[in-house]
């Protein structure tokens, strides 16, 4: 008995049939592969969420030991009350005028708080003494931004905070401490903290002098803009209204 005959299959059908086959196995790849990623995408949006939940947890417990050293400064000196507090807010207002890029870095907040860290090693007699000082005295004040970038030099997380605690003091004209330095040589943070710290100690209560009004404090900076301040940081300065630095002043009374 004769066999059934086969169909004959042609060349371009086979072709036809493998290029078929062949689409299909790439399309599994691709399936697999996008599945692969969509695996990869939803572990790093974890891994991510934990890091940022890290990050904020560390920089919450960073700031909380910020606060501790800034109040435990504040607490020797019952004069100058939430200095620290009042002039870090004065200096982030300026600092956000003056278009700074530190603004938004928890460091810059850091340095202003820390500021005056270094008196921890200034006697209360002096540092509390209303009579005029005498040479040694004075000599032992002006060490403070020093013994505070001592203090703060290996805490890496602090980064230019450490810069406006040693420079705090340094002058537009080149005449401050510890450094003299001039000008722009002066870190911008530590220039922007001068003005700041200035619109405070003449408007707060002193037992050496009256308490100025912000109007008058205002007229005293832009006379020294060139000589102690930075001119461009004087400007940023008088771009925020009086109320904004009063109502700051009132909010932390």
């Amino acid at each position: 008995m004769r066999g059934r005959l086969l169909p004959l299959v042609s060349t371009e059908e086979r072709t036809i049939a493998e290029l078929q086959a062949r689409l299909e196995e790439v399309e599994r790849e691709a399936d697999a592969r996008q599945s692969q990623l969509e695996h990869y995408a939803r572990d790093l949006r974890e891994t991510f969420k934990q890091e940022r939940a890290h990050a904020e947890q560390l920089e919450r417990s960073y700031r909380a030991t910020v606060q501790a050293l800034a109040n435990a400064v504040e607490a020797r000196d019952a004069y100058t009350g939430a200095h620290a507090e009042r002039v870090a807010a004065y200096g982030l207002e300026i600092a956000r005028a003056s278009g700074m890029a530190l603004v938004g870095r928890p460091e810059l907040e850091f340095g202003f708080l820390l500021h005056d860290i270094g008196k921890v090693g200034v006697p209360d007699a002096i540092l509390f003494k209303t009579s005029p000082l005498t040479e040694e005295e004075y000599a032992l004040i002006v060490l403070h931004p020093e013994t505070g970038y001592d203090i703060l030099r290996d805490i890496d997380f602090l980064g230019d905070a450490k810069l406006v605690v040693r420079h705090h003091h340094e002058r537009w004209d080149g005449t401050g401490y510890p450094d003299r330095l001039s000008g722009e040589a002066i870190p911008l943070a530590a220039r922007v903290f001068a003005v700041a710290d200035a619109l405070d100690a003449l408007t707060s209560d002193r037992p050496y002098r009256p308490t100025s009004t912000f109007a008058v404090a205002r007229e005293r900076i832009r006379a020294a803009a060139g000589s102690q301040f930075d001119p461009a940081v004087v400007e940023a300065y008088d771009r925020v209204g009086d109320e904004t630095f009063l109502s700051i002043r009132d909010g932390l009374a």
